[in-house]
């Protein structure tokens, strides 16, 4: 069945993108990479979702690696052993520090949870359960993200034709929904520890993720 792929927003403008910092972030563990920070005013929500961009790839000829990467706190800043989150953020921050790109970093803690509802949906998850049993317990669908608001940050960008990093369905599917080109998706390392495996497995099985595991 053919799906009709929507334009993009009309009322986007390189007028969302609001305040752009040269500063040398220094991003990455361990890392000297450099990277521009960019805040966005007249979004969908009232969410504080930034763009962080490496090697002026906003602004070059070349089709940019763009990854959209929701907050967790856990893995991101914790380094929690319950996901590969964190792991993922490091990879892609390395390969854009050497081959450009831009990383969306949307405030959607747990799959658009919250990161309250994400504890509680830890202690579920301590008892058996898998990452989106847990969610479901809780009366959350398996996912609630809405990834408008990416798609009018790259317009704000003025980008629109991206090479996407990601191992989730979901991501390419609703990107192109909002006028996004992927001409390739890029997958990222399974971050295999202890602790994650069974999250890991979760992601492929439920939420049909291209994830190599071993």
């Amino acid at each position: 069945m053919h799906t009709e792929m929507h334009q993009p927003n009309k009322e986007v403008s390189e007028d969302m993108a609001e305040v752009r910092a040269r500063v040398d972030l220094k991003v990455g563990a361990k890392s000297n990479i450099d990277a521009e920070i960019l805040s966005f005013r007249g979004l969908k929500t009232d969410k504080e979702h930034v763009a962080v961009i490496f090697k002026h790839a906003d602004s070059t000829q070349d089709i940019p690696l763009v990854r959209m990467h929701s907050e967790c706190l856990t893995g991101d800043v914790f380094h929690s052993s319950r996901c590969d989150c964190g792991e993922q953020l490091e990879e892609t921050i390395t390969k854009m520090g050497a081959q450009g790109g831009i990383i969306l970093y949307l405030r959607q803690e747990g799959r658009g949870i919250g990161l309250y509802n994400k504890i509680d949906a830890y202690r579920l998850q301590s008892q058996g359960m898998d990452t989106y049993q847990a969610n479901n317990e809780l009366g959350f669908a398996d996912d609630l993200r809405d990834f408008t608001e990416a798609a009018q940050m790259l317009q704000a960008l003025n980008v629109t034709k991206i090479r996407l990093v990601t191992n989730n369905p979901k991501k390419v599917h609703d990107l192109k929904e909002h006028g996004i080109e992927i001409v390739d998706v890029v997958n990222t390392d399974a971050h295999l520890k202890d602790g994650n495996e069974n999250y890991l497995k979760a992601k492929v099985s439920h939420g049909h993720h291209h994830l190599k595991l071993s």
